[in-house]
């Protein structure tokens, strides 16, 4: 049986502009992965069976998928053992679907080429191609335009997430978002996340990044505070939310402030993973 981790990622910047054609919204986005993980394990089987997470449906399509474009029966057994968070703005789902389709992947006569994979990936969802590769990555588009990124890897993650939160669908966050007028001005702020991450050469240089367009429609900001307040050198929602990050430069730092926010959230302290 193969085995693979599947990371959780933060966006450690979002900016949002107009919806597109498609019905998905321009984006420039910064993907970093953080150790809290998933873990899947695939295996040869007479029929596709997915275990472990009743809740799964994109694993099942990935390999689904897979499969029809590989011209072979979707015959591997799956078992997804859930650590991530689930809808919480982490990319749980798209990084156990990335996960899955490499290790489906290899075990197939004639493997896929890496760009067909992607682009099957970007038919799954908007985040599920940054998790076939390592690296931090931009993304734009509507999260499908890659670029990988050299970023500085020696900080810590607090993810916070408010008890008895229940998350809006990705899909309403987004209305409110162009409810509120929010998409105006969408070029200058790309321009600010561009330029200001051209000038990162420390984990501190990440406050300068604008804030996550979405945190207002999240209902997360109050979150977001309580973690600068923290000491969080920079604080914001990932993703669609609900799930709140704070960065700490060590250890120490980022424990303490989770003791001081653990009343009213569930909390995890993690380094920035490749």
């Amino acid at each position: 049986m193969n085995r693979a981790p599947a990371a959780a990622k933060i966006n450690l910047a979002l900016v949002v502009g107009e919806r597109r054609r498609d019905g998905l919204h321009e984006v420039a986005t910064v993907l970093q992965r953080i150790d809290v993980c998933d873990r899947i394990a695939l295996e040869p089987a007479p029929r596709l069976a997915v275990d472990g997470f009743a809740g799964d449906t994109i694993v099942r399509a990935a390999l689904e998928r897979l499969a029809d474009a590989a011209a072979v029966s979707p015959a591997w057994r799956v078992r997804i053992q859930k650590e991530i968070p689930v809808a919480a703005g982490l990319g749980g789902g798209s990084a156990d679907a990335g996960a899955a389709l490499r290790l489906a992947n290899e075990t197939l006569p004639e493997p896929l080429p890496t760009g067909r994979l992607r682009q099957l990936a970007a038919g799954l969802g908007a985040d599920v191609p940054f998790f076939l590769e390592p690296g931090p990555k931009l993304a734009e588009g509507a999260g499908e335009r890659l670029t990988p990124l050299e970023l500085p890897q020696d900080f810590w993650v607090l993810l916070a997430l408010r008890h008895g939160v229940d998350k809006a669908s990705t899909r309403e966050v987004y209305e409110r978002f162009d409810e509120r007028g929010g998409p105006a001005g969408f070029e200058g702020r790309k321009r600010a996340l561009l330029d200001s991450l051209a000038a990162v050469r420390r984990p501190r240089d990440f406050a300068a990044f604008p804030r996550n367009d979405l945190a207002e429609a999240t209902g997360a900001e109050g979150l977001v505070l309580e973690l600068r307040a923290a000491g969080a050198f920079r604080a914001d929602v990932s993703g669609a939310g609900p799930a709140v990050y704070g960065l700490f430069h060590r250890r120490a730092s980022a424990r303490e402030a989770a003791r001081r926010v653990r009343g009213g959230a569930r909390t995890w302290v993690a380094p920035a993973v490749w």
